[in-house]
């Protein structure tokens, strides 16, 4: 199979690699965390003008037809760099739910801002008792008259605390953990009854828990037409875990690469600890581990839009389970291999492995998708 990049996708490689080295120094993203928001708005901007807020969208919704591979340039580097702008929670995630799961109407109103860099989108759907259970909805929607009342408390929203409008899940009907009766719905971010509690994650990034009391919305809010949004709702987090799959392997190349570097000019005993020949195999270690993690997320960027649902949810599950093991064992060689300082503020691979700690719980854990993958018969059938 050909893993080779066509000319257009190698463009779009360059153009963001070469903005991430330029803009996304240790000591500038230092400078864009102490910015009010944690990151930087001059450097949205800048993503809006090289097309990269409307890269997954449709031309027909002013995007440009950008697939997962696409997806994947862009998030790789978005790993490398450590970039701290809401691309996967604003574009990716709710951009993405929004398009297949939207009106023309409504489409056509939300994503032009949003692929102009003016407005934010964040997806509210995690509670504190459901863990992974995507079906797991308490927050309940009920109709009175001309309008939709929310009730309910959503937790860790991803860049929930920026967001111009969030796309909150709510259930209409049915009981708790039940996989019909899930709707979405489109609510400003500071309707009436929205409370917001925005805080810093351990890897830098924003999050929020959002309680809504009372939330008075027009009939329109129902983000399409369907109250069965669940199976929506997995796949667009089938997405957003093959873009995590794609950051992570950036960041572990990142990790991997400044590790070595340290290896060839760190001395001990007078001599380059890369001549140690147990500091080298602990450097083969990590490139295995990082090379599995990029061969299974290849594999769930092409297998993330496959009209066979099953086989879809096995390679997500699959890619996930190798990306959190790779993500932790190279992660934690880089720290031990760079000695006392891995663990410092001031050093750089302290905070790689701050972000892919968080990537190896996002969206499930290891032993989450293990279970889910056994739970589909494993990746290849038994009877195959």
């Amino acid at each position: 199979m050909n893993f080779d990049f066509n000319e257009e996708q190698r463009m779009l490689k360059d153009a963001v690699d070469r903005l991430v080295a330029d803009r996304y120094s240790f000591e500038q993203r230092a400078g864009y965390l102490d910015q009010r928001e944690g990151w930087s708005r001059e450097l949205w901007g800048r993503y809006a003008d090289l097309g990269l807020l409307g890269l997954p969208f449709t031309e027909a919704d002013g995007g440009f037809d950008g697939g997962p591979a696409e997806t994947m340039i862009v998030m790789e580097a978005v790993g490398r760099g450590l970039v701290l702008e809401p691309y996967l929670a604003s574009v990716v995630l709710a951009g993405g739910l929004l398009a297949s799961a939207g009106e023309v109407q409504q489409r056509a109103e939300i994503l032009p801002g949003l692929i102009a860099g003016e407005r934010l989108l964040a997806f509210a759907h995690s509670e504190a008792q459901a863990r992974y259970d995507l079906a797991d909805v308490a927050t309940r929607a009920r109709r009175e008259g001309d309008h939709w009342v929310l009730d309910g408390c959503k937790r860790f929203v991803l860049h929930g605390d920026c967001a111009d409008q969030l796309i909150v899940s709510a259930r209409t009907s049915g009981g708790q953990r039940d996989a019909d009766g899930i709707a979405l719905f489109i609510v400003d971010a500071n309707a009436a009854g929205i409370t917001r509690r925005g805080y810093q994650t351990q890897d830098r990034l924003r999050a929020a828990d959002i309680t809504l009391d009372g939330v008075r919305l027009p009939l329109a809010a129902l983000l399409g037409s369907s109250r069965q949004a669940l199976p929506l709702i997995e796949h667009a987090t089938d997405r957003a875990v093959a873009a995590l799959c794609a950051e992570a392997v950036g960041a572990m190349q990142q990790a991997f690469d400044m590790t070595v570097e340290y290896l060839k000019v760190r001395k001990q005993f007078g001599v380059l600890i890369g001549s140690f020949q147990a500091l080298q195999h602990s450097a083969v270690d990590m490139l295995v581990m990082l090379e599995q993690a990029r061969s299974m997320a290849y594999y769930a960027s092409m297998m993330v839009d496959d009209d066979d649902v099953l086989e879809r949810r096995r390679a997500i599950a699959a890619a996930k389970v190798q990306i959190n093991r790779s993500a932790r064992f190279v992660a934690q060689q880089a720290v031990q291999l760079h000695g006392g300082i891995g663990v410092t503020e001031e050093c750089q691979v302290g905070h790689y492995m701050r972000r892919l700690s968080m990537i190896e719980i996002l969206f499930g854990d290891a032993d989450h998708h293990l279970a889910q993958l056994a739970s589909d018969g494993g990746l290849i059938a038994a009877d195959a």
